[in-house]
């Protein structure tokens, strides 16, 4: 038990301005997590965007009007269609993963293409989405409801545009190398891979609360501003 103490409350009680300390912490790599450099950066881009992402569902909550309308919120097909094409990315992204970690690359330059082209699919969706939002007088400044929709999926679509500018980078080399050489690319198809299963994950969350469950989502912040 007093080993386990030790342990777990260690640390607190070394003291580093001693000596003895110093040295023991100057001999130390310093290296505790086995996480490549691409997957660091993809941690921090985490951190940043989820703060960003919670700020805007923070003030979708705090400015909608206890008077707005829900009626005319449409549910068109497109967004379902949306969803299911970054699905798709993020199963062929694992799939990469996956090849990477059995050293199988007979299929990653050719899952690789699917997830770039698959990628600018949903992009394109979003703006012909936004287009028809548009036609049917759907601005920004209609309600908090669109105003809301169109910072969030313009951040989105950013945040995708920007893995895309790596993934394209990682694809360029990828393709230029013989198959057996594709394993050196392993840390940063993993790291974009983590990027996309984010996206993914940040995407839900929005389609489910403004989204599927727009309506229930209103009334509930009507109780709490109410």
């Amino acid at each position: 038990m007093s080993n386990f103490i030790k342990k777990l409350f260690g640390t607190l009680a070394e003291k580093p301005w001693e000596k003895e300390q110093a040295a023991i912490d100057s001999y130390h790599s310093g290296k505790t997590f086995n996480l490549s450099s691409q997957t660091s950066a993809v941690i921090v881009i985490f951190g940043i965007s989820t703060v960003l992402f919670s700020l805007i569902l923070t003030g979708y909550l705090y400015t909608i009007p206890p008077e707005q309308d829900t009626k005319f919120l449409f549910r068109p097909n497109l967004l379902w269609v949306n969803t299911i094409v970054l699905f798709f990315v993020t199963y062929f992204f694992n799939k990469i993963t996956k090849d990477l970690k059995k050293n199988n690359t007979a299929k990653i330059k050719k899952n690789l293409i699917l997830v770039g082209g698959l990628s600018y699919l949903f992009l394109f969706g979003q703006i012909f989405f936004w287009y028809q939002l548009m036609q049917d007088e759907k601005f920004v400044y209609t309600n908090t409801y669109f105003s809301s929709f169109y910072i969030f999926t313009a951040l989105h679509g950013l945040h995708l545009l920007g893995g895309l500018f790596f993934w394209g980078k990682v694809c360029s080399k990828t393709l230029k190398l013989k198959q057996h050489d594709v394993i050196s690319q392993k840390k940063s198809l993993s790291a974009l891979s983590l990027y996309w299963t984010f996206l993914l994950i940040v995407w839900l969350i929005f389609f489910l609360v403004i989204y599927v469950f727009n309506d229930a989502f209103i009334a509930w912040c009507k109780a709490v501003l109410t």
